[in-house]
């Protein structure tokens, strides 16, 4: 038997189902910083060899390849240092399109992280907007405790 292969449509899609459960385990660095988000505090690590003060903490430095143990409370308050406005849906958005993400570099760190960035429309944003952390009203060790970035005034500045 012959198939006339010209003949046959090609899949465009295909659903299956698939589930993945799965628990990560925090390491040491990372055990202390959501511990200290529980406690209303952000905690980095800083290099013994180029001072430089990581958050979230990774337990060495990427730079040098030692280990950072020393810890650092740092401000909850920060800088963006680049963004994304999202405009794009996707399955099992939650958020409301547009949204921000924004790489914030909280005062005292030298590595920026991913948040969201709320309370402000998407075209104000702006590299160098002065943010700070609006925080959960139940905090535990979990990133969730941090729920967005907010613009703050600048200092010196009148709103």
């Amino acid at each position: 038997m012959s198939v006339d292969v010209e003949a046959i449509e090609p899949v465009g899609t295909m659903t299956t189902p698939i589930r993945l459960e799965y628990e990560i385990q925090a390491g040491t660095a990372m055990a202390l910083f959501l511990a200290g988000l529980a406690e209303g505090k952000i905690r980095g690590q800083r290099c013994p060899v180029c001072k430089e003060v990581y958050v979230p903490p990774r337990g060495s430095c990427p730079k040098d390849g030692v280990p950072t143990e020393e810890e650092v409370e740092v401000s909850d308050e920060g800088v963006i240092e680049t963004f994304c406005i999202v405009n794009i849906p996707f399955y099992g958005q939650v958020l409301q399109i547009p949204y921000v993400c924004a790489s914030v570099r909280l005062d005292g760190a030298d590595l920026s992280f991913q948040w969201l960035v709320e309370e402000v429309k998407p075209e104000d944003v702006h590299q160098g907007m002065r943010v700070k952390a609006v925080w959960a009203d139940e905090l535990k060790p979990s990133m969730e405790s941090v729920r967005y970035f907010k613009p703050v005034e600048a200092r010196g500045s009148v709103a």
